[in-house]
């Protein structure tokens, strides 16, 4: 045990200590648990929660979401939906989920309802990032239980959608095509060590029978399903060792039986008790979203996003992933001579991003020696002639520099940035770069405060932009 703790402390102190080189947690401005991959028109999406600092128990109150175009640099898209969306949601804003039907997009949510019991929603939009809209004003699912939690919905190669869910029980219903009603009952899912690895006591939920020397698995929560290649899967968050792993059942067909398969996860410095992932497909290559709690003063109730690639067997089963704090490769390149919004980011330290209506998302509560970093920008081989920012500043404001491929890599360009009238007054502003620049790098944007009292706020950072030669 004394070991193994170490194994967190030390993993946890090197994610913190070496940033230019981590890319897990992939979110590094929320605490983001419970991701949800979706890929549309090219582009990969995540939805994820939030989770609240500062609280002993799972406090949440919305939901996020991300899109990125080569998996390493994440674009804030704020937070479409709360709690306040739903009228008769209370508290609890858990795992959720979104997918896309017919050019729409359905947010399966669960939340607690007025009487203290927990209900599934869904919430609507013609836009992966919104606005979304309670579809229904009430519940989709509701039983008068706590085993309403962590959606999952699927829409088959036929038509017929599906909506998985469960906490130590699994249930699902055959969604109608508008995806915001079902017709028939609920269904239970039978639970068996042939199928899930475990079995729990005839009511006592919190007991389990477990054959030591083969299944010390059993399912708890946080089902994702899915389709590939014919087959059906269901990784879940199964309960071993006295925490969660994640593990993973498929069938033939998209209502079972199902067949245990092993686990995919476990035993990992992850440093909080629940795990919760997605697996999808893109771009020719297999990943594996799933959260620990390794971002600064995280733990359970402070879980952020982390990203694996892996290859499945060739009969189709997922081998043992291990996490790593590099995280992926980029599947692309970022171009510098069009507008980017400084809330695209693959790294940062010593910010946050905040929202208005105004103007949307934007980097916020910049400290000195903090940093962007934004990965695999393509100078080409002319390079750039100016830099420009559109940055706020209620008082004076600090610096912004621009360096290349490290915090204290070259210099190619620097802003002084004054008071701009208010903290969401954006003016942009624009310096030349006498340093030449070409092919492919990581560029850091740094903070650096200039007579600025140590700790306090520096500016807002909104976009920026290169101009050619």
């Amino acid at each position: 045990m004394i070991q193994f703790k170490s194994k967190y402390i030390a993993l946890s102190l090197l994610l913190v200590s070496s940033g230019i080189s981590a890319q897990n947690p992939v979110i590094q401005t929320h605490f983001t648990p419970d991701p949800a991959p979706m890929v549309y028109k090219g582009k990969m999406y995540l939805y994820t929660g939030d989770d609240q600092p500062g609280f002993d128990f799972y406090t949440m109150t919305r939901w996020h979401v991300y899109s990125s175009d080569d998996m390493v640099n994440w674009t804030d898209h704020g937070s479409p939906i709360s709690l306040e969306s739903f009228s008769w949601a209370r508290d609890r804003a858990w795992a959720a989920q979104c997918v896309e039907r017919n050019g729409k997009f359905y947010w399966y949510i669960c939340a607690q309802t007025v009487d203290n019991n927990m209900a599934i929603g869904v919430a609507v939009s013609d836009s992966p990032t919104g606005p979304f809209k309670d579809a229904l004003g009430k519940p989709l699912v509701t039983t008068g239980t706590w085993d309403n939690i962590d959606p999952t919905a699927f829409v088959d190669d036929d038509g017929q959608a599906y909506l998985y869910w469960g906490n130590s029980k699994l249930f699902y219903v055959k969604l109608n095509k508008d995806m915001t009603t079902y017709n028939g009952s609920i269904t239970e899912v039978p639970q068996s060590v042939e199928a899930f690895g475990g079995l729990r006591r005839p009511g006592k939920s919190n007991e389990v029978l477990q054959k030591q020397e083969k299944f010390d698995d059993v399912y708890v929560e946080g089902p994702w399903f899915y389709k590939r290649n014919k087959q059906y899967y269901m990784m879940y968050a199964g309960m071993t060792n006295r925490t969660e792993c994640l593990s993973y059942a498929t069938s033939a067909s998209p209502t079972g039986p199902w067949k245990y398969r092993g686990k995919i996860m476990t035993d990992q410095p992850t440093n909080s008790f629940t795990n919760h992932g997605g697996i999808i497909d893109y771009k020719g290559k297999s990943y594996l979203f799933y959260h620990n709690a390794l971002l600064p003063n995280g733990g359970s109730y402070g879980r952020a996003t982390a990203i694996e690639e892996f290859k499945y067997n060739a009969d189709g089963t997922i081998p043992r992933i291990t996490i790593t704090k590099e995280g992926v490769n980029p599947l692309g390149t970022l171009n510098p001579y069009q507008k980017n919004e400084a809330e695209t980011m693959a790294w940062s330290e010593k910010c946050s991003t905040s929202e208005n209506k105004k103007t949307g998302v934007y980097v916020s509560d910049i400290r000195t020696g903090g940093y962007i970093k934004v990965r695999a920008v393509d100078f080409g081989t002319n390079g750039p002639a100016e830099f420009s920012a559109s940055v706020a500043a209620g008082i004076d404001g600090g610096i912004l520099e621009v360096h290349l491929d490290e915090v204290k890599g070259t210099k190619i360009a620097q802003i002084e940035i004054p008071r701009t009238s208010g903290w969401e007054d954006f003016k942009t502003l624009t310096t030349t770069i006498a340093e030449p620049v070409s092919g492919v790098h990581d560029v850091y944007f740094v903070f650096q405060g200039k007579n600025i009292t140590a700790g306090r706020k520096l500016f807002n950072f909104d976009s920026w932009s290169f101009k050619k030669k």
